[in-house]
C-alpha cells in the first residue's frame, strides 16, 4: 500500500495491491474523499493493483487542479495522467456517481485504455443544468453547510443516515473546499454522454441503488439499455452511495465483473484466499465466521476443500457472472432436495444482485425440469428467506 501526494501535480490517490496485479481505478463520488471506497478496496486489492484517487479540493487534492470552467472531461484527462504517471497503460474502472462520470467519459473517449467499467449510481445527464447551476452559487455564497446538512438524505436510507459510516462520508463533505465543490457542480451541469453510450466497447456493469433520490433506477436503466452488452444490478434498501450502505452485495457484483481482469490464483494457497475472499462476498461475513468457528479436526480437510475448489476454482472463473452462477446453483439445490443450502443460497443469490422476481423465475423453470413437488419445497424455502429480509 501506498499513499502519495506527488509534487508533479497529480490527484491524491491510494494504492493497494500487487504492483503486478491488473490495474482498477475507483472513483468517487462528488462531496466525498477516496475513502468512500474503503468498504470495497481491500477486497478488490487481493486480486488486482487497486487506484483511488480524490477530486479536486476533496481529501487531498488540490483545490485548483481543475481549471475555472472545468468539465468532466477535465476530470478524464487528470486521471489518464495519474495513470501515466503510474506507468498503467489500460485499466478496469470503478466509479460512482461524478467519478461514474468519469469512467463513461473515458470509456467513450478512451477505449483503447478502458479494459472494463463499472458505473455506480451515476447518470448520463445528472438532470437539468438549472439545479446544479443553483447548487454552485448557494455553495458560493454560503459554503458547504447547507448541502452538508442534506446529504444524509440524498446519499441513505433514512434507517442508514444516522450510522457512523454515513457520518464518516458527510464529514468529508463538510471538509471540502468550498469554490472546488461548486465547480464540479458546474461541470455536473454541463454533462450529457446520452447520445454516445453507444460508442463504448469495454464489458460494463451498471449498479443502482433501489431507493437512490439523487440518480434514481431510471437512471441506471437509461445507461444499461444504451451501453452495448451493459448488465444491471439493482441494490435493494440502498440509496445513493449504495456501496457504503450495502457494501456486501455491491463487492460481490464488482468482484464478478472484473474476475475477467484478474488472473487466476496459481496454487493452493492462492486459491484458498481467493476463495475465502469470494465466499465471504458471497455468502457473507457472519456465515462464513460461524463456519470457521465450528472446525474441528475431523471436518477441517474438507473446510479447506470447498474454500479452495469450490469457491477458490469454481466461483472465481471468469467464464460465467455470479448472478448467473446463483441461478445454476439455486436450479441444482432445488433438483437435489437440499433446502438448508437452498435458504443459505437464496440469500447469496441477493447478495449476488438477484431480484425476489428473478428468483421467482429460477424457481418457476425448475419446476418444469426439476419437478413440481421440489419446486413447491423450494418456494416455501425461498419465501421465508425473503419475507426475513423484510
Amino acid at each position: 500500500m501506498s499513499i502519495s501526494a506527488p509534487a508533479q501535480r497529480l490527484l491524491q490517490h491510494r494504492v493497494d495491491g500487487r504492483d503486478s496485479a491488473p490495474p482498477l481505478i475507483l472513483g468517487p463520488s462528488l462531496g466525498t474523499s477516496l475513502a468512500v471506497w474503503d468498504p470495497q478496496a481491500p477486497s478488490l486489492a487481493r486480486t488486482h493493483r487497486v487506484v483511488r484517487w480524490d477530486l479536486p479540493g476533496h481529501g487531498g487534492s488540490p483545490a485548483d487542479l481543475l481549471p475555472d470552467g472545468g468539465t468532466v472531461a477535465d476530470l478524464g484527462r487528470l486521471v489518464l495522467g495519474l495513470a501515466d504517471a503510474l506507468g498503467i497503460e489500460e485499466f478496469g474502472y470503478a466509479g460512482i456517481s461524478l467519478g461514474g462520470a468519469v469512467g463513461t467519459w473515458l470509456a467513450v473517449h478512451h477505449p483503447e485504455r478502458v479494459t472494463s467499467l463499472a458505473i455506480l449510481c451515476s447518470s448520463a445527464r445528472f438532470g437539468l443544468p438549472e439545479g446544479w447551476s443553483d447548487r454552485a452559487a448557494l455553495v458560493r455564497a454560503e459554503g458547504t453547510g447547507p448541502v452538508v446538512e442534506t446529504a444524509p438524505a440524498r446519499w441513505f436510507t433514512a434507517s442508514f443516515a444516522a450510522s457512523p459510516a454515513a457520518r464518516a462520508v458527510v464529514d468529508d463533505l463538510a471538509a471540502a473546499d468550498p469554490e472546488a465543490y461548486a465547480g464540479l457542480c458546474d461541470a455536473l451541469a454541463g454533462f450529457d454522454l446520452r447520445a454516445e453510450l453507444p460508442r463504448i466497447t469495454a464489458p460494463t456493469l451498471v449498479v443502482a441503488g433501489r431507493e437512490d433520490p439523487a440518480t434514481p433506477v431510471a437512471h441506471a436503466r437509461e445507461l444499461a439499455d444504451g451501453i452495448p452488452g451493459a448488465a444491471l444490478t439493482e441494490v435493494a434498501h440502498a440509496a445513493h452511495l449504495a456501496n457504503v450502505e450495502r457494501p456486501v452485495p455491491v463487492l460481490a457484483a464488482l468482484l464478478g465483473h472484473f474476475a475477467a481482469d484478474a488472473a487466476p490464483p496459481a496454487d493452493d494457497a492462492s486459491r484458498h484466499g481467493a476463495g475465502m475472499s469470494v465466499r465471504r462476498a458471497v455468502l457473507g461475513d457472519e456465515h462464513v465466521d460461524r463456519a470457521i468457528s465450528r472446525t474441528t479436526d475431523f471436518t477441517a480437510g474438507f473446510q479447506d476443500f470447498i474454500t479452495r475448489y469450490a469457491w477458490g476454482e469454481i466461483w472465481t472463473r471468469p467464464g460465467l457472472s455470479r448472478r448467473t452462477r446463483s441461478c445454476i446453483t439455486l436450479t441444482a439445490l432445488v433438483a437435489h432436495g437440499h433446502h438448508e443450502e437452498l435458504a443459505m443460497h437464496v440469500r447469496a443469490a441477493r447478495r449476488n444482485g438477484l431480484t425476489p422476481a428473478e428468483i421467482e423465475e429460477v424457481l418457476l423453470q425448475s419446476a418444469v425440469y426439476c419437478g413440481v413437488p421440489a419446486a413447491n419445497a423450494a418456494f416455501a424455502v425461498a419465501n421465508r428467506i425473503l419475507e426475513e429480509e423484510n
